[in-house]
């Protein structure tokens, strides 16, 4: 009895787990007998690809892909007549004039190219018999890279529809035969008729400007939009100009277009405003203090007034001399007198709470202005603005915990943004400055997968300069010196930092913090403009420290101070070219091979 309950059991369990198997068997469509074949077609397995591919077809005859793929095969493997028995049972059945094309490939596959144009020749017939047609066989003659049949079949279906225009598509296939001249032209052409699709043309000629090294194509380009402007004086070519030098990086040049433009339609005159955002942005301040000064003749806009105000001031303190001071100061004085103390005027608060403190040092005064400012109705973004500031404030005047909280507020308060994570990069800082390695490391080693790139690249670097020294020294003693010396490089006090960077160089000769107190010195020289010091210590990283991880900034720093400063073309070419060479994971990496081909002659500066 005991036995007989066991085998009822056992089959009831067996019919059971019967059940779903064959419904899962069932239920079973095409989708992974596709993905199958497709996987032994890409691995050219095409033997077994073939078999499933025949089964679909059969299963599903009207589907033009797996059609095309089952005459693959048999191509592949030489079985051109079956290719061929299968291709001329489909036109018998559905007279599709792209078949021909099909048709015509199998012959030339077989190097029988007579036969092969006479049936590309029937498929371009059935282009003029319906222009309609034109869709499927310019697009198999595409795909079998039968590019000049291609533009054949978009000409006769042209002709055969005058409203339809190919000139876009014919353009582009015009660029696969190497035709580039003929291809800006039409494609230029093309924009000019067709406004609408501006972007669309511009898209695709960023394209060929992206994989120009020798930068020909953009020469071309830049020809063919001159004889336009010059032929034809419509705002649209000065646009088009405008975008072009944009693309080039050469910002003054495109201010002579929107200028251009501005004078016949002040509509336009916020393509001024943002050609000197952008300008500022990619550090070409000569540009953009221009651009600046332009506005401010042109626009009664209080806001934008402003903005054009603060840009300026900001440039402005950054190259000053302490003699300059006084004249900032009483320029942000006169400007909150006029524009007022309000939510509008905010940047211009900040900004001057920020001179005030970091070079006036000045810390109560500029602390009061920050702390009057978030009495104001703020928005969430604009308080953190603003604590940010007063954290850097506090931070300079060496309270370093309060700067802290500030910092831990505003990471509190936009939990996730981005100025969240600059703040909780600061207040890692902070605790580095004041010796607190420990908790400054953790925080490091978080934010080096920031997905800024920037606070990611600084983080990454305070991480190894803190874990290096603290494995080679467990007591710290170098780093302590060395956090209190890159403090006083914070704060402004740059003899104080010199003198501190040097005593650890010889003090700790040989040690690991040796190459990264070069770099500083370096960065200090540099900064108070006396270049062959700070070339000198660059050069003693690239001799000495090969292997480090500085050695790519020294490079760089020394090849734009021959660039910039020196004007010597030949030694920045050479930094350059072994950063690009040499250092291909470096983030000075694309800037260097940007200006190594300027310098060698590749754009028309």
């Amino acid at each position: 009895m005991k036995n007989f309950f066991t085998y009822i059991y056992l089959f009831f369990s067996v019919i059971g787990f019967s059940q779903p198997i064959t419904a899962i068997s069932d239920s079973s469509n095409s989708r992974p007998n596709e993905q199958l074949a497709q996987n032994y077609f890409d691995r050219g397995e095409f033997g077994k690809a073939i078999i499933i591919f025949e089964s679909l077809v059969k299963n599903q005859p009207n589907n033009y892909v797996y059609f095309q793929k089952q005459v693959a095969c048999y191509q592949q493997l030489v079985m051109f007549d079956k290719a061929e028995t299968v291709i001329l049972a489909r036109i018998e059945k559905t007279r599709q004039p792209n078949l021909y094309i099909e048709l015509g490939y199998n012959y030339q596959l077989q190097k029988d190219n007579q036969k092969a144009n006479k049936y590309y020749k029937l498929a371009l017939e059935k282009v003029k018999e319906n222009p309609n047609n034109v869709f499927t066989v310019a697009r198999d003659f595409e795909q079998k890279v039968l590019i000049n049949e291609a533009i054949e079949a978009y000409n006769l279906g042209s002709i055969g529809n005058p409203n339809a225009n190919f000139e876009y598509q014919i353009a582009l296939l015009q660029g696969q035969l190497g035709k580039t001249d003929l291809m800006i032209e039409t494609l230029i052409d093309y924009a000019y008729k067709n406004p609408m699709n501006l972007p669309l043309v511009q898209n695709q000629l960023t394209r060929f400007i992206a994989d120009d090294s020798q930068k020909q194509f953009s020469e071309t380009l830049k020809k063919s939009l001159l004889i336009k402007t010059q032929k034809t004086p419509d705002v649209f070519w000065n646009q088009f100009m405008s975008w072009f030098f944009v693309q080039q990086k050469e910002y003054g040049k495109a201010f002579i277009q929107e200028k251009a433009i501005f004078k016949r339609n002040p509509e336009y005159f916020v393509n001024i405003v943002n050609l000197a955002r952008l300008s500022i942005q990619e550090n070409d301040t000569e540009t953009a203090r221009i651009i600046l000064d332009y506005i401010l003749l042109n626009t009664t806009d209080i806001e934008l007034q402003m903005e054009a105000n603060y840009q300026i001031l900001n440039l402005d303190i950054e190259k000053a001399s302490t003699i300059e001071y006084p004249k900032i100061h009483e320029k942000l004085n006169l400007l909150l007198k006029e524009y007022g103390i309000s939510p509008y005027s905010l940047k211009l608060q900040i900004l001057k709470a920020h001179f005030e403190s970091f070079y006036l040092k000045e810390f109560e005064s500029s602390k009061s202005i920050l702390n009057e400012a978030l009495n104001l109705q703020l928005n969430n973004y604009q308080r953190a603005e603003v604590k940010m500031e007063l954290a850097d404030v506090l931070l300079l005047d060496q309270k370093f915990n309060q700067a802290i909280i500030y910092y831990a507020q505003i990471e509190d308060d936009l939990k996730n943004d981005e100025i969240a994570h600059e703040a909780s990069f600061k207040m890692a800082k902070a605790s580095y400055f004041k010796c607190d390695f420990d908790w400054a490391l953790k925080q490091f080693k978080v934010l080096k997968s920031s997905t800024s790139q920037l606070i990611a690249n600084d983080s990454m670097e305070l991480f190894l300069l803190i874990n290096d020294n603290t494995v080679e020294d467990s007591t710290q003693v170098a780093l302590k010196k060395f956090a209190k010396a890159d403090f006083y490089k914070y704060q402004n006090k740059n003899q104080e930092a010199l003198q501190d960077f040097k005593t650890i160089l010889a003090q700790h000769k040989g040690e690991s913090i040796e190459d990264v107190s070069m770099l500083r010195i370096g960065q200090l020289y540099e900064k108070t403009n006396n270049f062959q010091e700070a070339l000198n210590y660059y050069q003693q990283i690239i001799d000495t420290h090969s292997d480090g991880i500085y050695v790519d900034e020294a490079l760089f720093f020394s090849a734009e101070i021959y660039r910039k400063n020196l004007l010597d073309t030949e030694k920045a070419k050479s930094n350059y070219e072994k950063i690009i060479f040499k250092h291909e994971d470096s983030i000075y990496f694309v800037e260097a091979r940007n200006n190594f081909r300027k310098l060698r002659g590749d754009t028309n500066l």
